[in-house]
């Protein structure tokens, strides 16, 4: 069934109560999530939200060696942890108007609720593919860098390079393309929703919807790699950024100063440690 009919049918019953508490429970999730970060940054363990410095911690080294492939597991499930807060915290808002419509069409049914957490999953689920991605790719890095002299000594290149990258990936087609999907939300729900299998569509949903957004977002979250994971200044403004891009009549007009902006921070760190 279409969403139009869909929602032409949709009736007023008990179950509006139930569609009321959805979306106030997915903003005290990502509050929640932003509490959570600063705990951890500002807790003994901040290191664990900087994965290039887990070794320096005794317990988890010895935590690694224990268990079985645990060098390279026990860091990777950390990270996964840390990214998934981090979802929660910065991009996960960036999604409410998604659900705030999602709720609106399932309003009628008695599981609503239970419907707008599957869109959440599947936009979750997109993030942490990228992230495991992400995650691998700056592993690699890190054992490149360690490799050679001359990147242990100029270090900031990387960083340097990757906001840059950020910056150039502002005017890129690819950009436009998903943040205009991203900015017409309606698009997902109509292709998505039929009612037919209610969980799996719900999920298709927002894993489709995650997907545009990491076509969108990707670049920009790879500077938090730079910045550090547990920088929650840094964090607020990159979140911030993403929100307004994809949310705010406006939005779209970012990505040219954000570009620039960007640009000249890359360029600024090379003109500073050259």
């Amino acid at each position: 069934m279409p969403v139009n009919a869909v929602a032409a049918s949709t009736r007023r019953s008990p179950a509006i109560a139930h569609a009321s508490v959805a979306l106030p429970f997915v903003v005290a999730l990502c509050l929640l999530a932003w509490l959570a970060l600063a705990v951890w940054s500002a807790s003994p363990w901040q290191r664990l939200l900087d994965h290039g410095n887990w070794s320096d911690l005794a317990w988890l080294a010895a935590l690694c060696r224990a268990v079985p492939a645990g060098e390279a597991l026990v860091p990777a499930l950390a990270y996964a942890l840390a990214w998934l807060l981090m979802i929660a915290a910065m991009m996960l808002p960036t999604t409410l108007p998604l659900l705030a419509l999602f709720r609106r069409i399932v309003a009628g049914r008695s599981d609503v609720a239970a419907l707008v957490a599957w869109v959440a999953v599947g936009y979750a689920a997109a993030w942490l593919g990228f992230g495991v991605a992400a995650y691998g790719i700056d592993a690699a890095v890190r054992a490149a860098v360690a490799q050679s002299g001359w990147l242990v000594a100029h270090g900031w290149v990387v960083g340097s390079v990757v906001i840059a990258g950020a910056g150039a990936f502002q005017f890129s087609a690819l950009k436009y393309r998903c943040l205009e999907r991203c900015r017409t939300p309606f698009g997902f729900v109509n292709a998505h929703w039929r009612g037919r299998n209610p969980r799996r569509e719900s999920f298709a949903l927002g894993l489709a919807h995650g997907l545009f957004c990491v076509g969108c977002c990707w670049a920009l979250m790879l500077v938090t790699f730079v910045v550090g994971m547990g920088s929650i200044g840094w964090m607020l403004v990159l979140a911030a950024a993403m929100a307004a891009e994809k949310n705010l009549p406006w939005g779209a007009r970012l990505r040219t100063p954000l570009g620039l902006a960007l640009l000249a921070w890359g360029m600024g760190i090379a003109v500073a440690n050259a």
